[in-house]
């Protein structure tokens, strides 16, 4: 196996990856650099660290919770097999 080339950079072991931006993206990142005075690559890691992925969504329905049932089954209707849910539609 062959490791990946490294490079010290102020006292941490940094490896080198590429990224493809469009237009947009590499005219805004050069013009960061440029106002701030900093390398490219600095931005870019400093934005990955700040990186947050949003919030997975809540897959209960919670609208659904709103409505009273109609029918008598008391089980939850995430436990009712989907043959016994489609019973009757298209019929």
């Amino acid at each position: 196996m062959r490791l990946p080339y490294v490079m010290p950079y102020t006292g941490l072991l940094m490896r080198k990856t590429s990224i493809y931006l469009d237009d947009e993206q590499a005219d805004r990142l050069a013009r960061l650099a440029r106002a701030e005075g900093r390398p490219q690559a600095e931005i870019v890691r400093e934005a990955i660290s700040c990186y947050r992925p949003a919030p997975k969504r809540d897959r209960n329905f919670a609208l659904a919770g709103n409505f009273e049932r109609i029918d008598t089954d008391s089980r939850p209707i995430s436990e009712i097999p989907e043959d016994e849910l489609m019973r009757g539609f298209g019929e």
